[in-house]
């Protein structure tokens, strides 16, 4: 047990932070709904009743969405785009796929290498992109959940204010629903692009996310 919990430390600590911050925001949330619900005249809810609510989910699955979709953009993106200094880039001479022999694919595989890494045609193809198809895939999936969950809590909130609701394509089209994703989607570019221009400057002593302390500004795709 201690052996796996220190080979899988990383993980381990990010998924109990992804449950305190889950905790915390079912906590408030719950608050923020039934102080909403006195002031509509309608009945207060248990915590875990509120867990079921559209309320919970939408505000769950957008935060999701965004953060995939960092993650998508800079797998694909840091392919082609490079940052002299950063360690978030590859070296500079080093922009595109790269080669079968750089890659470590088909014939030059190590043969400790993934099974699929070793084949070639569909299987290879696939496997050199399953990280950006997955986290395509997370994305548009956290995405969908937020709309159906947005349009059901939009419409919950027309309904008390004796509107209409609206249709599912009717939500994608309005304010609300862009309001909450754009909002999430500028902090995550900001986040990364302050990534990777502070990590040309700071340092991190042994972080993989940091060059070496002693190393040049101008050193780039060197981690700590």
């Amino acid at each position: 047990m201690k052996r796996f919990a220190k080979e899988n430390g990383l993980t381990l600590a990010f998924a109990l932070l992804l449950v305190v911050g889950l905790v915390g925001q079912a906590l408030s949330g719950v608050a923020e709904y039934n102080s909403q619900a006195v002031a509509d005249g309608v009945d207060e809810i248990s915590l875990l009743s509120y867990l079921g609510t559209s309320d919970f989910g939408v505000d769950v699955a957008e935060n999701w969405q965004s953060e995939y979709l960092q993650f998508l953009l800079f797998v694909f993106l840091t392919v082609w785009l490079v940052q002299r200094g950063s360690p978030e880039s590859k070296e500079l001479d080093r922009v595109g796929r790269e080669s079968d022999e750089d890659q470590q694919v088909g014939e030059y595989a190590e043969p400790d290498s993934p099974k699929w890494a070793r084949a070639s045609g569909w299987r290879l193809a696939i496997y050199s992109r399953s990280l950006g198809l997955v986290m395509g895939a997370l994305f548009l999936g956290s995405w969908l959940a937020q709309s159906i969950a947005g349009q059901s809590a939009y419409n919950e909130q027309q309904l008390r204010q004796l509107e209409e609701p609206v249709s599912w394509a009717g939500y994608l089209a309005s304010a609300d629903f862009w309001n909450r994703t754009t909002q999430n989607w500028q902090s995550e570019f900001l986040a990364v692009a302050s990534m990777a221009v502070l990590a040309i400057y700071l340092r991190q002593r042994g972080s993989p996310e940091s060059k070496p302390v002693g190393a040049s500004h101008d050193a780039t795709g060197v981690e700590g």
